[in-house]
């Protein structure tokens, strides 16, 4: 195990720990126990185990030091395994309410005998919840909404954790034999930003073995349907995916077909008819009606037309297999491309297929950004607050990465949740960060900034004199969320004001699927950065997305300038710039609307300028 992967591991035992009602020192001794390594190199938490001396570490006992070690050299922990089976599964699940943390789920379960969601919805919907000690009505009610929430948000998925599932699936269908394409369409493709299902598309010759595997995949708990040509599974997750096997002449219409919201496959039907066409899933045939070439394929198997379904595999359906005995002018359409040729259109990048005005562009679409474009990014944590891995660390993942640069942005002082850096600790950091520069250990620079918390009355959280020391200043919301929109709106556009902020980090606040963002009006902050020549930042963690991909349009369009930034929180995080490059893509940004597309002298210059306005 990693030391991250440690870490986690030490926390969720102070958790389980707690919901038990163990000694509260015990449970402080594992969460220190997790700083500790988050604090320390990987390199040197390796040596130490093989050393013996973990020790030696200030905060890791002989107890937790022998755990450490257990967890590093073979993966699992047999006090974990025992302390989990010891606490009810149904009081792990509440901690997913929002509100409820280990104290309040124990006095639940205590004093109330909560043991899982359905039990604490019915105690807060007989006002039991709200008589205790130190809950109340308001406590109840968010309780319910939280509750609410959780069950609305557990039909969708993270994007980035759904492609993390489909990956893998996608190549293990085109490495199989019968396989001749193979691709995940629906939301997923377009980059939507949380994802309801999963839907794969292939083309085979022969259909029961591609069946069989994609119904045998490992994580999958419930296979929920199963014919000749069609398979649906549910993963442990809960994510349901859905197989479409289709021959190889119907492949790019089906593709088109389920890779598109409703309201774009419903223009580009329009517009097929408008040409004397029809579209569909089955093809691209001369119009007779709504569905001609289904109704086509159809009494063609009617006539005994099966020559093409034994091509395609026994047991295929038969109305899906004689499309490819179809005749008509664009049965050789082999590619999407082709096919939006045929309609009179420019290819239309996945991302973009949502009725938004695609279909209306007369000339070829600028390129989109695409996560190759990227020279670095500019909101990054460390140990020094609430980051997992150190800024060594942090700069040699950026290396790896082959980028040029890399922005730390570390919290402030008031979010004291995250251990933000007062100014001393500041200033040590910047004193660090132009050593590593000067002594050109790595390859990427690292530019010195901060994520400094926007104060409830506009204010920021250190003085200008502070800030003036930093190339850059990411200005961000992290406390007050409940204000107004009015309020809102002016707490942050009094931010912006301030000459010394270059970016504004996630504009609304928002967790996706965890909880909605705090209202404030997004155009008004969009005309404020544009007038007072500050970045807005698309802030790429999946959880986040954060400004929406359906403001970036019109708003690049007017000059507001973009920074992709993953808001990584350890060097894994570094990779969440993908998540953020297809939300750029669905918001039509192409890399000269971003600021972070830009090589390292070219930004450092900029940056430069900006304090010179100052």
């Amino acid at each position: 195990m990693t030391k991250n992967e440690i870490a986690d591991t030490l926390n969720e035992i102070a958790t389980l720990l707690e919901l038990k009602g163990e000694n509260p020192f015990k449970v402080r001794a594992y969460q220190a126990g997790a700083r500790a390594l988050e604090a320390m190199e990987e390199v040197e938490l390796s040596r130490l185990v093989a050393a013996g001396e973990l020790e030696s570490v200030k905060g890791l006992g002989e107890a937790l030091a022998k755990k450490i070690v257990e967890l590093h050299t073979t993966g699992r922990l047999e006090f974990l395994e025992s302390l989990q089976a010891s606490v009810a599964p149904g009081l792990v699940e509440l901690l997913a309410v929002p509100g409820l943390g280990p104290k309040k789920i124990r006095a639940l379960h205590s004093r109330l005998d909560v043991a899982d969601i359905g039990a604490l919805a019915a105690a807060c919907a007989e006002g039991r919840v709200a008589a205790l000690d130190g809950f109340g009505e308001k406590t109840q009610q968010k309780i319910l909404a939280g509750i609410k929430n959780r069950e609305a948000y557990g039909r969708r998925h993270l994007w980035w954790n759904a492609e993390e599932i489909a990956g893998p699936i996608v190549a293990g269908l085109r490495a199989l034999p019968q396989v001749t394409r193979a691709e995940a369409a629906g939301s997923l493709r377009r980059g939507l930003e949380t994802v309801g299902d999963l839907d794969f598309l292939v083309a085979a010759g022969e259909a029961g073995p591609v069946v069989e595997w994609f119904t045998a995949r490992p994580g999958v708990k419930e296979v929920t349907a199963r014919g000749e040509t069609k398979a649906s599974v549910r993963f442990e997750s809960g994510l349901q995916a859905d197989l479409r096997i289709v021959p190889e002449g119907q492949f790019v219409f089906a593709l088109h077909h389920f890779t598109g919201s409703k309201d774009h496959n419903v223009q580009m039907r329009q517009r097929a008819l408008a040409r004397g066409l029809s579209l569909s899933e089955w093809g691209l045939v001369p119009a007779e009606g709504e569905g001609t070439a289904k109704e086509k394929a159809a009494k063609i198997a009617e006539r005994g037309v099966r020559s093409a379904e034994s091509k395609a595999g026994a047991g295929a359906d038969s109305s899906v297999v004689c499309q490819s005995a179809l005749r008509s002018p664009h049965s050789a359409i082999q590619t999407e491309t082709e096919l939006f040729a045929a309609l009179g259109l420019a290819f239309i990048p996945p991302e973009l297929r949502e009725g938004l005005g695609e279909i209306e562009m007369t000339e070829d679409f600028p390129k989109l950004v695409d996560t190759s474009d990227l020279r670095g990014t500019l909101h990054n944590h460390t140990t020094a607050s609430d980051g997992r891995n150190t800024l060594a660390e942090m700069a040699l993942a950026a290396e790896a990465l082959g980028w040029e640069y890399l922005g730390i942005a570390d919290h402030s002082k008031s979010s004291v949740q995250a251990r933000g850096l007062d100014e001393e600790r500041l200033a040590a950091q910047v004193a660090e960060i132009h050593a590593l520069n000067a002594s050109q250990k790595f390859k990427t620079h690292l530019f010195t900034g901060t994520e400094c918390d926007i104060l409830p009355d506009g204010r920021l959280d250190f003085d200008d004199g502070v800030l003036a020391s930093l190339d850059y200043v990411v200005a961000s919301v992290h406390s007050a969320f409940a204000q107004t929109e009015a309020v809102m709106t002016a707490r942050i556009i009094r931010a912006l004001e301030n000459p010394q902020v270059t970016v504004l980090g996630h504009l609304t606040g928002r967790l996706l699927l965890r909880r909605e963002g705090y209202a404030v009006n997004v155009g008004k902050i969009i005309d404020a950065a544009i007038a007072n020549g500050v970045v807005i930042e698309l802030n790429a963690s999946p959880q986040r997305l954060d400004m929406d991909w359906r403001h970036w349009r019109r708003a690049a369009e007017r000059g507001l300038r973009c920074a992709i930034n993953p808001d990584a929180h350890d060097t894994a995080g570094l990779a969440y710039v993908r998540a953020g490059v297809n939300a750029a893509r669905k918001g039509w940004l192409a890399p000269g609307h971003i600021l972070n597309t830009r090589p390292r002298a070219e930004v450092a210059e900029w940056l430069r300028a900006c304090r010179a306005k100052i």
